[in-house]
């Protein structure tokens, strides 16, 4: 287990528990109390947790985890949920992408289709996307035409943020918006963490023929801080097949239709 996957189950640990000791965290990972000791002290500089004699507490309820501690979570999920979203996509058409783990499995799906990637005239598709790393992830490996919104960068998301952004997505069409979310409820509907990246995450939302929700079933029934959209706007969510069946018949029942990978 790298660091970056030892600091998303230590965080995962103190989410669930608010405390954990140095000796529970080295049993449940398998490494030493040397190594937990070190990742905490790392974590405390960085003002995830706070340290305590023998241990650590929670500095919150939840965290906003940067982008790369999150690549180990629920990895297998996201690569289906990714590829069975970008098997939603046509030839052709212009695709909204927002930033997160789960829309860039979506990317790289996208990228290996081969009926995406030909230079034939109304054969590529144009992705509209806010986050710097699927815009680098598009470029490197497909023949896409990639629209960069711009903005302000926010380092734990990659994504660009703020109305200069906003001012070219209320120039543009979707005819689809794929979009990674922190929390989806049958009621409350599609939220994310920070209010910056939902209220662009909201253009693409007003932007778009069709909303397609992308998330693995631990974000099923969950609440964030800012909304993106309510559910009545969302036309189908992709998530895995560990989905709560009820909340699964929940979403149905709304609407939506749900797409278990």
């Amino acid at each position: 287990m790298d660091r970056y996957a030892r600091w998303n189950a230590l965080l995962e640990m103190l989410t669930d528990n608010g405390r954990v000791s140095v000796e529970e965290a080295a049993e449940r990972l398998d490494v030493s109390q040397a190594t937990i000791r070190r990742d905490f002290d790392q974590l405390a500089q960085q003002q995830m947790i706070t340290r305590t004699r023998g241990g650590a507490v929670a500095n919150g309820v939840s965290y906003d985890l940067p982008l790369r501690y999150k690549t180990a979570k629920h990895s297998a999920e996201k690569q289906r949920i990714g590829a069975a979203a970008a098997a939603l996509v046509s030839p052709g058409t212009v695709v909204g992408l927002n930033g997160g783990t789960t829309s860039t499995e979506v990317a790289r799906a996208l990228a290996v289709r081969p009926d995406l990637n030909t230079s034939a005239e109304g054969a590529q598709l144009t992705v509209v996307t806010n986050a710097l790393n699927i815009a680098n992830e598009l470029l490197v490996r497909s023949r896409m035409k990639v629209v960069v919104a711009g903005g302000v960068v926010r380092p734990k998301s990659f994504e660009l943020v703020g109305p200069l952004g906003g001012a070219l997505l209320r120039e543009v069409t979707l005819d689809v918006a794929l979009l990674g979310v922190d929390a989806i409820d049958p009621q409350l509907g599609a939220a994310a963490h920070h209010e910056g990246e939902a209220a662009m995450n909201n253009l693409m939302v007003a932007r778009a023929k069709r909303v397609v929700i992308i998330a693995d079933s631990s974000k099923l029934g969950g609440h964030a801080f800012a909304r993106i959209c309510p559910v009545d706007r969302v036309e189908t969510l992709v998530t895995d097949s560990g989905a709560n069946p009820e909340v699964v018949e929940a979403f149905r029942a709304a609407g939506v239709t749900v797409v278990c990978a």
